[in-house]
């Protein structure tokens, strides 16, 4: 698994030009799949989302987390973080998980942060989404499940 965290001060995303998810301060993350995750590994990837010390304190250091500050999530899943440009000029997407399953895992992924939050929201998983979001900082991590 796979997921980009971009720390924001507002985020949204559309479906068919409607807001299907829209958060405050809180991540934006994106989420992604690998043929080989299965569902076991979504918690230690909500453990890392929510207690990953990302925002700041009153000194402005990054002391504190996600679940600290109880900020909000938007979720979206995206395949194509699985993607492998380094032959030619077109991605391949073989490291992806197939549909069926990256479904299972970011449903259960999505539940797990749900139990520790109060606030997530999610896209649709296979839409064309347009996702929007304010970066604070900007702050971006890539968390990758430890293979």
């Amino acid at each position: 698994m796979r997921m980009v965290i971009q720390r924001v001060k507002e985020a949204s995303v559309r479906v068919d030009g409607a807001i299907v998810g829209q958060i405050k301060r809180g991540a934006l993350v994106l989420f992604g799949v690998n043929k080989t995750d299965i569902p076991a590994y979504t918690l230690w990837m909500a453990q890392k989302l929510i207690g990953l010390r990302y925002f700041s304190d009153p000194q402005g250091k990054m002391n504190l987390s996600l679940g600290d500050i109880q900020g909000e999530v938007l979720i979206v899943s995206q395949f194509t973080l699985y993607a492998n440009c380094n032959e030619g000029r077109r991605p391949g997407f073989d490291a992806a998980a197939p549909g069926s399953i990256a479904k299972m895992v970011y449903e259960k992924f999505v539940e797990e942060v749900k139990q520790e939050l109060k606030t997530v929201q999610t896209g649709i998983f296979g839409a064309d989404m347009e996702v929007s979001l304010v970066n604070d900082g900007p702050v971006t991590f890539i968390v990758d499940y430890p293979s």
